[in-house]
C-alpha cells in the first residue's frame, strides 16, 4: 500500500520537500506571486500552496516534469493567447521544468486575478448594503 503524505502545513515545509534546484524555482516564483499581490495570504490547500485575497487567487504545485499555475478559469481565458505555447486546462497550466519560468506573465496573470478578485469582494459588499 501507498504511503499517504500529510498536508504539508506551510509553503516553506512544501518547497523544502524538493531537490535545491527546484526549492530556487518555487521560491523565485512564491516571490513573484508576493510582489505582484502583496496583500494576499498564504495558505495551504488542496495540499498545495496557495495564496488568497478575497477567496483563493492562485495556486501552484511541483510536479516530475512541470510545475503547475492554477490560476482559475479566468486567469487562463485572459491570457489565453500567451499561454497557447504551454499545456494547459481550463484553470491551469503546466510549465516544463527544464525551462525558464515566464515569471512576468505570471506575474500579469496573478495581477489580474487580485484586481478581479478585489472587485468581486466590492461588488459582493455593495449588495449586502
Amino acid at each position: 500500500m501507498e504511503e499517504i503524505k500529510a498536508a504539508p502545513e506551510s509553503i516553506d515545509v512544501y518547497i523544502s520537500q524538493f531537490p535545491l534546484e527546484l526549492q530556487e524555482t518555487l521560491q523565485t516564483l512564491r516571490k513573484v506571486i508576493k510582489e505582484s499581490a502583496p496583500d494576499a495570504e498564504e495558505k495551504i490547500s488542496y495540499q498545495m500552496p496557495t495564496f488568497s485575497l478575497h477567496g483563493n487567487l492562485v495556486h501552484f504545485a511541483a510536479f516530475k516534469s512541470h510545475i503547475g499555475f492554477y490560476p482559475a478559469p479566468s486567469g487562463i481565458e485572459a491570457f489565453k493567447d500567451e499561454l497557447s505555447v504551454y499545456k494547459g486546462a481550463k484553470g491551469s497550466v503546466q510549465f516544463p521544468i527544464d525551462k525558464l519560468l515566464p515569471y512576468e506573465l505570471i506575474g500579469r496573470i496573478v495581477k489580474f486575478r487580485a484586481a478581479e478578485n478585489t472587485k468581486l469582494a466590492e461588488e459582493k459588499k455593495r449588495k449586502k448594503k
